[in-house]
């Protein structure tokens, strides 16, 4: 059997949503598409799209949550391509204080959110 699978979403945890969601928009311009909340209040999963590909984040919200979440080793990240001028937009991502790593010599370079997931961001070629 062959399976015919496409990519749907990704989902992370984060403790702070609205920040979360804030982050996001302004770093990458993603928008909320939709939520699920829970009748108890217990969780909100958020649905944030780049409004081009079918692909979304989920952001997921527990509200019994108060510590961080322990990451590990971060091995795991996401990838985005951005359009414009590349370097503005490090330029940009500095300012906002969210570059955690930089590799000049590959082009590349990573943002870290709120809850320390790491985001590679690439130009659009």
């Amino acid at each position: 059997m062959e399976i015919k699978g496409r990519f749907d979403h990704f989902n992370i945890n984060v403790l702070d949503l609205d920040r979360s969601i804030s982050f996001y928009s302004k770093a990458l311009g993603l928008k909320e598409h939709h939520r699920k909340e829970a009748e108890d209040g217990s969780f909100v999963l958020v649905y944030m799209t780049d409004g081009q590909t079918g692909f979304s984040l989920e952001l997921t919200w527990l509200r019994d949550r108060t510590d961080p979440y322990e990451l590990g080793d971060n091995e795991s990240h996401l990838c985005f391509r951005v359009a414009g001028n590349y370097d503005e937009v490090r330029k940009y991502h500095k300012e906002m204080d969210c570059v955690c790593y930089e590799n000049t010599s590959m082009g590349l370079y990573f943002i870290c959110d709120p809850d320390d997931y790491w985001i590679e961001i690439l130009p659009l070629k």
